[in-house]
């Protein structure tokens, strides 16, 4: 057993001088000893010298430049929001958070799922007139053939279209601006200026979302109503009847395919 041993520390002691030796060949020149240097032909590090001049307009053409470069740069920061509230992204994200909280659902499905239903939905309803715009707008632009002023005027009317299509059959928003900006009866579409146009929009936008929204509420208010009454009827006065009465509504929004439904009436109340 001694012996066994002793052969297993010698092996040891040999594996040690052979590890010492072969770290000893695999390091630099002068690193074992701590006298390792950098090379002197390395190149010391180069830091640009950045300066910012801030000088005074040689001409009018100078400073309208720089306005319409602040102008621009204000219009991509409020972007997302000019999106969401110029198209039917308003319209689909409301009442799809109507339905949610008609189930009684907290939680499921997730408000960032409904944003993204709601996203998608509208792609599908604006393609066509997003398509247009890059037609007759960027396209031209980005080939040199028009100016900025005139990519803006061909990219708005199609949106303007599309606002003064879901707001033929009610004007009264775009009255009630005109009235207050103290503005003439206008004629066409032409006459109404992008500023009237845009607020009457949202407003209308949102009514009709209201609108969805409350006859939304109706079957599902029944059903709270009905397993309200039945409780109390039962001296379970305690007992939540949201609790109860959540599992009906989801089988009747199961059963009547409520999803494709609610999908269908919402496309059909924006495409005209």
């Amino acid at each position: 057993m001694k012996k066994n041993v002793s052969k297993v520390f010698f092996i040891a002691f040999l594996l040690i001088l052979n590890l010492s030796s072969i770290s000893a060949q695999s390091f630099p020149q002068g690193s074992t000893s701590g006298t390792t240097q950098m090379n002197s032909n390395v190149p010391s590090p180069t830091i640009p010298n950045v300066s910012i001049e801030i000088t005074q307009p040689e001409s009018g053409e100078e400073v309208a430049f720089s306005i319409r470069v602040l102008l621009l740069l204000t219009i991509l920061t409020l972007a997302p929001s000019i999106l969401i509230l110029v198209t039917c992204f308003l319209r689909f994200s409301i009442v799809l958070d109507f339905i949610k909280r008609a189930l009684s659902l907290q939680q499921v499905p997730p408000t960032a799922v409904l944003n993204g239903i709601a996203l998608f939905m509208t792609l599908f309803v604006m393609w066509p007139t997003f398509s247009t715009m890059y037609e007759k707008s960027f396209k031209p632009l980005s080939q040199g053939e028009i100016g900025i002023e005139q990519a803006y005027e061909q990219a708005e009317t199609p949106l303007r279209m599309f606002m003064y299509s879901q707001m033929s059959e009610d004007t009264s928003y775009i009255k009630m601006f005109m009235n207050m900006a103290k503005l003439e009866k206008p004629n066409t579409l032409k006459d109404v200026p992008t500023y009237i146009l845009v607020p009457s929009y949202i407003l209308h936008e949102l009514t009709v979302a209201f609108k969805i929204g409350v006859l939304l509420y109706i079957p599902f208010i029944i059903i709270d109503m009905i397993v309200a009454s039945i409780l109390m009827s039962m001296g379970m006065m305690m007992l939540p009847p949201v609790q109860i009465s959540m599992p009906f509504k989801l089988i009747l929004f199961v059963l009547i395919d409520g999803w494709g439904l609610l999908t269908q009436q919402l496309f059909i109340s924006v495409i005209k």
